[in-house]
């Protein structure tokens, strides 16, 4: 989703203002600085994707289930990231709540952009989990199964059984030396 907020973002401003030195202009007047940064925070958001996907693929391994985000968030979250990333490069810029980054050109395009971003992340969502859902299984009818998820299991096997030996209280501790 992060991917498509920020494409639909860059292309409201591209459709808006189409000639490359208008628009450099309003995006440095208008707090688009931390631009430099987003490749390091899509870098990130790419990780922790991978991350759940490693995550899916290891719980359809130990016999549950890949859980999925509904639809309704991928329609919800865009474009309220979208108000919410204005609304603040604005206001970071300016130094107070720059309601007026409502009322900006590039507002409605981008935010009707959003929808259409948001669609494309939920589709490769779903294409995504179920490769993982495929992979999990695929791995769980092996025998040979790659060491960490057995050391996962172990690592769930672990906790079950303290969770079962916390399950008894515990006596108050003896004074010592009385």
């Amino acid at each position: 989703m992060l991917v498509g907020v920020e494409a639909a973002h860059a292309l409201a401003y591209r459709v808006v203002f189409p000639e490359a030195s208008l628009r450099g202009a309003v995006l440095a007047a208008t707090g688009h600085a931390y631009a430099a940064w987003l490749p390091l925070l899509l870098a990130l958001g790419g990780a922790v994707a991978v991350v759940g996907l490693a995550a899916a693929v290891a719980d359809v391994v130990r016999g549950g289930a890949v859980r999925e985000l509904g639809a309704g968030a991928f329609a919800a979250l865009p474009p309220l990231a979208f108000a919410l990333q204005e609304l603040l490069e604005l206001s970071l810029h300016t130094g107070h709540i720059a309601w007026h980054a409502f009322a900006a050109p590039t507002f409605l395009p981008g935010l009707a952009l959003q929808l259409p971003f948001a669609l494309l992340a939920f589709l490769v969502t779903r294409l995504l989990l179920r490769v993982a859902a495929k992979v999990g299984r695929l791995l769980a009818t092996r025998p040979d199964i790659p060491a960490v998820v057995r050391f996962w299991n172990d690592c769930d096997l672990l906790e079950s059984r303290s969770r079962s030996r916390r399950a008894v209280p515990r006596a108050p501790p003896l004074a010592v030396g009385s």
